[in-house]
C-alpha cells in the first residue's frame, strides 16, 4: 500500500483533526487571566477563568467531590499519546510533541518545524529505559535523550518495517518491539543503531502467526510471551517462538462483541473500510462487507496486559474484550461501558483500570463487573479519550481531540 492510501485511512480512523499550521495551546483554570511565553518560541498562551469543581466528576462519587479539573487547549488536533516523566508530561498531538514542566508551568513544542521530527503526527509516546519514544504517523519513531538534549530519528533506512509506527516494548532481555503498519520490528539487545540486526516479523515470513502486518500495540507478558494487536485478532509470540493468534467468534467466545449486540450503539458512520481496500479486505473476510458502518471486532485499536497477565484488546466498535488465555469476556454498552469503541487502556499506579473510548472515560470497578464513567459533562476536555497519563503530583492527564484535561485532587 502507498503512502497517500495509509495517510487517508489514518485519517479515518484517528476521527478527524486537521494539522493546523500555527500552535497555539490556552489553558483554563483558576484565577485572573494571564500569558506565559514557551521558551522555544513566542506562542502565547492565554489563560482563562473556568469552572474548577465539576458537579459530577463521577456521579455518585462522593469521595471526589473536591476533585479540580484544568483544560489545555491544542487546536484542531487529536492528542493520541501521553507519557509522564518525573516532573513532565509528555503530549502527543497530530501538530507535535508537547514537553510540559509541572514545576515551571510551562513547555516547548518539538515538531517537524524546528527540525525534532521528521512528522508532526504522533500516535505513541513512552519512556523506554532513559529515552522518550515517539512514535509518528509517516515520520517514523523520533527518539529523544534527555541528559543530551537532543533527537534522533529512525525511519525505513534504519531499520523499520513502516514509516507508521504505533507503539514499542522492551522485554525482560532488553529487546526492542516495535509496532508498524508492516509488521513487528525486533530490536536484539534494543541496539537501535545496529540496523544489521534488526529483524522484521510479516504474515507472510511467519506463515500467518501474526495474522495482520498492520500493528497498532505491542506488550511484554508473563513468562516471556509477547503480545500484538492487529487489524486481524490478537497475536502471542512465546518463549519457544511459536505463534498463535485469535479473531472473534460470531458464537460470542471469542474477540469483541458480535454485531447484532452492538449495532444499536455504532457511534461512526464513516466506515474506514470505504476509503482503504486494507480495511474493506479485513471486512470481507469475516463477512461483513455489507456492514457499512464502524464496525470490526478484529480490528484491536488499544491492548494491555494486567497484573494477572490476562491480555485487555479494546476493539473497533466490539467493545472491551479480556483473554485470560483460556476464555473471552467481552464488555460493552450493554455491561456499562460508556462507547464500544475503544481507544485507550491504560492501569494506573494504584491498581486502577482505565477504558478511553468515544463517549468517555470508564473507570473499571473494584467489584470487577461495573465502571464509572467521566464524560465531557463532568470535566473532560471532550467525550473521545485517545490517551492519559498520571503525573508524578498525582493528576491525570486525558487526551482528547482538540485538547487535555488535567485532573487533580482525584482519590482513586
Amino acid at each position: 500500500m502507498n503512502i497517500n492510501t495509509k495517510a487517508l485511512a489514518a485519517l479515518l480512523i484517528l476521527v478527524g483533526g486537521a494539522i493546523v499550521a500555527a500552535y497555539t495551546i490556552g489553558m483554563k483554570q483558576g484565577g485572573k487571566p494571564a500569558t506565559a511565553q514557551s521558551s522555544m518560541d513566542s506562542t502565547e498562551v492565554s489563560v482563562e477563568q473556568a469552572q474548577q469543581q465539576p458537579k459530577n466528576l463521577f456521579p455518585n462519587d462522593q469521595a471526589n467531590a473536591e476533585a479540580r479539573f484544568t483544560h489545555f487547549r491544542v487546536g484542531n488536533r487529536n492528542v493520541k499519546g501521553m507519557v509522564a516523566d518525573g516532573n513532565e508530561v509528555w503530549v502527543g498531538t497530530s501538530g507535535g510533541a508537547i514537553r510540559y514542566d509541572l514545576n515551571k508551568e510551562n513547555y516547548k513544542l518539538y515538531d517537524v518545524k524546528n527540525g525534532s521530527l521528521i512528522s508532526n503526527g504522533v500516535f505513541h509516546l513512552s519512556k523506554v529505559r532513559d529515552k522518550i519514544m515517539v512514535g509518528t504517523y509517516g515520520g517514523g519513531m523520533s527518539v529523544y535523550d534527555p541528559k543530551a538534549d537532543s533527537w534522533k530519528n529512525y525511519n525505513i533506512p534504519d531499520g523499520l518495517a513502516d514509516q507508521f509506527v504505533y507503539d514499542i516494548d522492551e522485554d525482560e532481555q532488553g529487546n526492542y518491539w516495535i509496532a508498524t503498519w508492516s509488521g513487528v520490528n525486533f530490536v536484539p539487545g534494543g541496539k537501535m543503531e545496529d540496523s544489521k540486526g534488526w529483524k522484521t516479523f510479516t504474515v507472510e515470513n511467519t506463515k500467518g502467526g501474526l495474522p495482520n502486518d498492520w500493528v497498532y500495540g505491542v506488550e511484554v507478558g508473563r513468562n516471556g510471551d509477547v503480545w500484538f494487536a492487529t487489524e486481524g485478532g490478537l497475536a502471542r509470540f512465546d518463549k519457544h517462538q511459536k505463534w498463535t493468534n485469535w479473531q472473534h467468534d460470531k458464537s460470542g467466545n471469542g474477540l469483541g462483541a458480535a454485531y447484532e449486540k452492538v449495532k444499536d450503539d455504532i457511534a461512526f458512520s464513516n466506515d474506514p473500510a470505504k476509503a482503504s481496500k486494507h480495511h474493506a479486505t479485513q471486512k470481507a473476510q469475516q463477512g461483513l462487507d455489507t456492514v457499512k458502518v464502524g464496525y470490526n471486532p478484529n480490528y484491536i485499536v488499544s491492548m494491555i496486559v494486567d497484573t494477572d497477565g490476562a491480555v485487555w484488546c479494546g476493539t473497533w466498535g466490539a467493545g472491551l474484550s479480556r483473554f485470560d488465555g483460556k476464555t473471552w469476556t467481552t464488555y460493552t454498552t450493554k455491561e456499562g461501558l460508556p462507547g464500544n469503541h475503544v481507544f485507550m487502556l491504560k492501569n494506573s499506579k494504584k491498581g486502577r483500570f482505565w477504558i478511553g473510548t468515544n463517549k468517555g472515560l470508564a473507570r473499571f470497578n473494584q467489584d470487577g463487573k461495573s465502571f464509572s464513567v467521566m464524560n465531557q459533562k463532568s470535566g473532560l476536555y471532550a467525550d473521545n479519550v485517545f490517551s492519559m497519563a498520571e503525573a508524578a503530583d498525582g493528576s491525570l492527564w486525558v487526551g482528547s481531540f482538540g485538547g487535555v484535561a488535567r485532573l487533580s485532587n482525584l482519590k482513586l
